[in-house]
């Protein structure tokens, strides 16, 4: 990525931490927006609830990687916590948008944060980036998410749209979540258990970030996803496997899923979404863990 100098949100979360070291790694300059009091010289403050944002950070970066917002599964779904999960995403990409818009020579490359919400229930019916909206509350929280570019696509900066699944890692997100479940022998399937999972690996979501820096010819919506997708039921049996411990015959019913997690378990857990990465494969991206036997393997010694 030559002398590449990169802005970043949310550096501290799951994705930002690894991105950030790999970046580290590469010899890379970054800079990191932060919500707190800056406590090193590559950081500097940032309040999209407060319309906060210095410009000049953005002086001589050659692109930016937007990661900020709030967990979608963290807490209940409340009309109040909704309310937050949407606006903590539309809120700071606009303001990012409209502060590179408004420079004489911003960033060449936007890479913001979405995800496979969008397609809403595929069912088992595989979709890649061609397809439209789904329903339901995520698909119309990424839709006004990733719309929330304009500004910046409109003055001429290359957007892409990093719509991920769900990347595994025993350091945070929804793996994390559930193997003390599964070490403990109490894992099970969701639901029905056929439902499709989309999911990455944590190495092919930053090496695939780093992949979309470099490429110019690449903008909009991109599927952050493995090429290989998974039933939820294959999904728990690849967790046992990895961890060697048995697995629950009897899936989780619906109702008690809904009853634990409220209006989350109908978009998050229950429905399915069999994504695949076209943009990637298409654009000769090599998948280091494709499958989940490797990639769960990665996850449970990174």
């Amino acid at each position: 990525m030559g002398g590449m100098t990169i802005v970043v949100t949310g550096s501290s979360g799951l994705l930002g931490s690894a991105l950030i070291r790999a970046l580290a790694a590469d010899g890379r300059p970054v800079r990191r927006l932060v919500r707190h009091e800056p406590a090193a010289p590559d950081e500097a403050f940032w309040n999209p609830e407060e319309g906060i944002l210095d410009p000049s950070v953005f002086d001589g970066a050659d692109a930016v990687v937007h990661l900020a917002g709030a967990g979608i599964g963290d807490r209940r779904w409340t009309p109040a916590y909704k309310r937050k999960v949407l606006e903590s995403r539309t809120r700071g990409t606009s303001m990012l948008a409209a502060a590179l818009a408004g420079m004489g020579a911003p960033p060449a490359v936007l890479l913001s944060g979405s995800a496979v919400g969008f397609y809403g229930d595929t069912k088992d019916r595989a979709v890649d980036e061609h397809d439209r909206q789904g329903e339901g509350f995520l698909a119309d929280v990424v839709a006004q998410w990733e719309g929330a570019t304009a500004q910046a696509a409109e003055a001429g900066i290359r957007v892409v749209c990093l719509r991920s699944g769900v990347v595994l890692s025993r350091s945070g997100g929804a793996l994390a979540k559930v193997l003390p479940i599964f070490r403990m022998g109490l894992g099970a399937p969701l639901g029905t258990g056929r439902q499709y999972f989309s999911w990455i690996s944590r190495t092919d979501w930053v090496n695939a970030v780093r992949f979309l820096l470099q490429n110019e010819e690449i903008s909009g919506p991109v599927n952050v996803t493995s090429p290989e997708p998974a039933t939820n039921a294959d999904y728990t049996k690849a967790i046992g496997h990895a961890l060697n411990r048995p697995t629950m015959p009897i899936p989780t019913p619906a109702f008690a899923l809904r009853l634990a997690l409220g209006e989350f378990a109908g978009e998050g857990v229950l429905i399915g979404q069999r994504v695949l990465p076209r943009v990637l494969l298409d654009a000769g991206y090599h998948f280091t863990e494709p499958d989940l036997p490797t990639a769960l393997k990665a996850a449970l010694n990174d």
